[in-house]
C-alpha cells in the first residue's frame, strides 16, 4: 500500500451545471459511492479522515510484513462486493474456492492423550439441500441424532420468510433451542459459521439477520457459500487500485481530510466545514462513515428516530498474528472446536513472508464475538493463545515463535442484537441531496464488506433518481451498474 496522501488536481464542487457531490467516508461504501456519481456525470470529491482508503478492510507495514488488519473473506453470493472488485480491475487478485470446503479441527483430551479430530463442511455438485447431505453425514463433530436435528432446523430456516419484521424480534438462539437444536449442534454447526459472519453467538444476535446469512449462504444456491479470500494485501486493493480508479474517474481524493460540520439551505445547497475551516459546497451529499460519524454530522431531524443511532452499538474483533520459524499449517485455512481458538489462516505468501523469510509461517487467528478478550494485555493474550495452537497443532509444539502482535478492532460491526432492523436507517433522508451509506445502513446484511459495497449503490441510486436521473436496473449477477 501506498503512503500517498492524495491525489492532485481535485476538482472543486458546485461549479457551472454539472451536479457537484462531496462523499465523506472513504470505505468501501464510499468508495462506491463516489465512483457510481463520477460515472453518471459529478463533479466528486471524497473525504477520508485517515491517510488511506478502504475503511476496516486495510493493510499496514510491520517490519518486513505487510499485515492486513484483520482476515477478511467474502462468499460467492457477495455479488455486489464482487462487482466492485471487477470495476476496480481487481478480479484476478481474488481467490474463490472451486466448492465450499471448510476444515474444522477439534482436539479432546482423553485418558490416552490428546484426540484431533478433524472434519470438513463441504459442498458436492448436487442442489440445494442436497449439496451439503453427504458432509453433514459424515460430520465427525456431531452424532447422528444431532445431525438429524440441524436438517431439520435448516427445513425450518428455509421456511423462514426475511420480510417478516416479527424475525428481528427474537434471537437465533432462541429460535434454535425451539426447533429442537441442542448446545452441541449450537456450537460445532450454527455458531460455528455464525460467530464468523455475524459477530455474534446465536443467543446475541437478530434471527432476521442469521436467517438471511444461512438462507443467503447454505440454502439458497449450491455455490453460494463458496469462500473467497484476497490473494494479495488489502491495502493493494482496497487503497492502491480504488485510488488509482478514482482518479481515472476524476473523483477528487481528499485524504487525512475530516469533515466537522455539514448545512444545507432551502436551495438545496449543502456546505461541508472541513477540520481546517475550508468549505465544500455540493448538490450531493453522501455521509459513508461509521455510524457515530453519521450521528455527528446529521442535521436535527433528518431521519425517523435520529437520536436512537447511538443505540445501534459496537461488536469488537481480535486478530492474533502468529510468525513461527518454520511450517507447522499445511492448510491455507481451518476452523477450531472446542477451543478458544476460532479460525486460523495462512497469511504467509500474502503478507511477503515467504520472500523475506524463506520457510517461515505467519498464522493469523480471527477472533469474533470477543467482548470479554478485546482489552486484554497481549502478555495476556500470548499465553491464552501459543499454548492452544501448540495443542491444534502438534508442529507448533517445538517451533520458536518469532514475532507475535495483535490488531483490535473495537468497533468491527455494529451489534447485531434483537431489535438492531428498527435502529438501521436507509440511504434516504429528509433532506434533499444528503444520503447514508456504510455496512450498518439498511441493506438487510449483517456488516461486511458486502453490506457496504451494497449501501454505496443504494446511496447513489437514491441520488442519482432524485436528480432524474435513469437508474440502472440490478441484475442480481454483481456486475457494476451501467
Amino acid at each position: 500500500m501506498t503512503g500517498r496522501a492524495e491525489t492532485a488536481g481535485l476538482p472543486q464542487p458546485s461549479a457551472g451545471g454539472t451536479p457537484a457531490a462531496v462523499v465523506v467516508g472513504g470505505g468501501l461504501a464510499g468508495i462506491t459511492a463516489a465512483l457510481r456519481l463520477a460515472e453518471a456525470g459529478h463533479r466528486v470529491t471524497l473525504l477520508e479522515a485517515r491517510p488511506r482508503l478502504g475503511g476496516l478492510a486495510f493493510s499496514f507495514r510491520r517490519g518486513e510484513l505487510t499485515v492486513d488488519n484483520g482476515q477478511h473473506v467474502f462468499l460467492r453470493c457477495c455479488t455486489a462486493y464482487r462487482g466492485l472488485i471487477e470495476r476496480l480491475g481487481a478480479g484476478s487478485q481474488m481467490e474463490i474456492q472451486p466448492r465450499l470446503d471448510v476444515p474444522v479441527l477439534s482436539v479432546r483430551e482423553t485418558a490416552r492423550g490428546a484426540r484431533h479430530r478433524l472434519g470438513r463442511l463441504r459442498r458436492a455438485a448436487l442442489p440445494v439441500p442436497l449439496h451439503l447431505a453427504a458432509s453433514l453425514a459424515t460430520y465427525p463433530h456431531l452424532d447422528s441424532l444431532d445431525r438429524l436435528r440441524v436438517v431439520r432446523g435448516a427445513l425450518a430456516l428455509q421456511r423462514l420468510d426475511l420480510a417478516d419484521p416479527a424475525l428481528d424480534r427474537l434471537s437465533f438462539g432462541e429460535w434454535l433451542r425451539a426447533h429442537g437444536q441442542s448446545e452441541r449442534t449450537v456450537a460445532a454447526l450454527w455458531d460455528l459459521v455464525g460467530i464468523a459472519t455475524l459477530n455474534a453467538r446465536a443467543d446475541e444476535v437478530s434471527l432476521a439477520l442469521a436467517a438471511m446469512v444461512f438462507k443467503t449462504g447454505l440454502l439458497t444456491d449450491p455455490g453460494a457459500s463458496d469462500i473467497g479470500i484476497a490473494a494479495v494485501p488489502l491495502g493493494a486493493v482496497h487503497h492502491d487500485t480504488a485510488l488509482a480508479e478514482l482518479a481515472k474517474a476524476e473523483v477528487g481524493v481528499r485524504l487525512r481530510t475530516k469533515a466537522v460540520e455539514l448545512k444545507s439551505d432551502a436551495s438545496g445547497q449543502h456546505t461541508v466545514r472541513l477540520e481546517n475551516g475550508e468549505l465544500l459546497t455540493a448538490d450531493t451529499v453522501v455521509l459513508a462513515g461509521a455510524q457515530e460519524t453519521a450521528a455527528a454530522l446529521l442535521p436535527p431531524e433528518s431521519i425517523d428516530e435520529q437520536q436512537r443511532l447511538g443505540e445501534l452499538g459496537y461488536a469488537p474483533i481480535l486478530n492474533v498474528h502468529v510468525v513461527y520459524d518454520r511450517k507447522v499449517l499445511r492448510r491455507p485455512f481451518f476452523a477450531a472446536l472446542d477451543s478458544p481458538v476460532q479460525w486460523v489462516f495462512d497469511r504467509t505468501q500474502h503478507s511477503g513472508l515467504a520472500r523475506t523469510r524463506p520457510g517461515a509461517q505467519y498464522l493469523a487467528l480471527s477472533q469474533s464475538a470477543v467482548r470479554d478478550e478485546i482489552d486484554l494485555p497481549v502478555s495476556e493474550l500470548r499465553a491464552r493463545y501459543l499454548p492452544e495452537l501448540e495443542r491444534l497443532l502438534p508442529a507448533a509444539r517445538g517451533a520458536e515463535v518469532l514475532d507475535f502482535f495483535v490488531t483490535r478492532e473495537r468497533t468491527a460491526t455494529f451489534d447485531p442484537a434483537p431489535g438492531t432492523a428498527a435502529l438501521r436507517p436507509g440511504p434516504a433522508t429528509r433532506v434533499p441531496g444528503l444520503l447514508l451509506a456504510g455496512s450498518w445502513t439498511a441493506t438487510g446484511w449483517p456488516a461486511t464488506m458486502e453490506s457496504a459495497v451494497r449501501s454505496g449503490h443504494a446511496a447513489a441510486d437514491a441520488a442519482l433518481a432524485a436528480a432524474g436521473h435513469r437508474v440502472p436496473v440490478d441484475r442480481g449477477d454483481g456486475r457494476w451498474p451501467r
